[in-house]
């Protein structure tokens, strides 16, 4: 009678095949979720925004544009510097950095005893942000471009300020705190305190442009007037979106 009895193992494919397989597809499922997570947003601002925002169709020679802009009363934004107006953000670039958001038309850096004031946007639930007059560093304040005008002042105030995806969206990260510009609405409200005055403005015109357009710095002197500038989608350096306010009725 025999001791031993040797019994043949199953095909390797069939104990493979014994395998669960729930497991691989669990992880799959969860790949596409987080990339439709980041993706989304980016993905449905590019498919809205030609319905939600006014958009630059046509490029304007800087010729046609000095021309335009004298004619309707309104400082070029060539006038802030000599030179090319095509220069763009590189992604290379610090973009933390505002200098380097309008390489041709560097902002001016000037001594005033109001280097700072503060911005509230309600719907946003944006509180007293920090905003730097001629500052440098968008990681740590909002900032005003140097050499446009201050709230309150015939002009425009213009503002730029860092956006992420909507979801890592902070009221009080420098790092993402426009990042939900784009939920805005005509007729929303940008509060603006400037040397211990309290300013109200309306949204009234909401317009993406190329990161090369260098309209977000032309001053309208028929009123006062405040641009906030974010890049758009959120997440990326694409284009810029273009927020215009002007001062309520004292």
């Amino acid at each position: 009678m025999a001791l031993y009895r040797y019994v043949k193992a199953p095909p390797s494919s069939l104990r493979a095949r014994k395998k669960p397989v729930g497991l691989s597809f669990v992880f799959m499922g969860i790949g596409v979720a987080v990339l439709l997570w980041v993706l989304w947003p980016i993905l449905s601002f590019s498919l809205l925004s030609d319905v939600a925002f006014s958009n630059t169709v046509t490029p304007i020679g800087e010729a046609s544009k000095t021309t335009t802009f004298a004619s309707a009363g309104m400082l070029s934004p060539v006038a802030f510097a000599a030179g090319s107006s095509t220069g763009v953000v590189d992604e290379n670039t610090q973009t933390s950095d505002a200098n380097a958001w309008y390489p041709t038309a560097p902002q001016k850096h000037t001594t005033s005893t109001v280097n700072t004031y503060f911005i509230t946007i309600p719907k946003l639930k944006i509180q007293n942000a920090l905003v730097t007059i001629g500052g440098d560093d968008l990681d740590k304040s909002l900032v005003h471009y140097g050499g446009t005008a201050l709230p309150g002042q015939y002009g425009t105030a213009v503002v730029f300020g860092h956006s992420e995806l909507p979801q890592f969206f902070s009221s009080t990260d420098y790092k993402s705190i426009f990042s939900l510009l784009p939920t805005l609405k005509i007729g929303d409200k940008i509060l603006i305190n400037y040397d211990g005055v309290d300013y109200s403005y309306s949204i009234y015109d909401m317009t993406v442009l190329e990161p090369t357009d260098l309209t977000a710095l032309e001053q309208h002197f028929d009123d006062s007037y405040v641009t906030l500038v974010t890049c758009v989608p959120p997440g990326t350096l694409w284009a810029r979106l273009n927020v215009r306010a002007k001062l309520d009725s004292m």
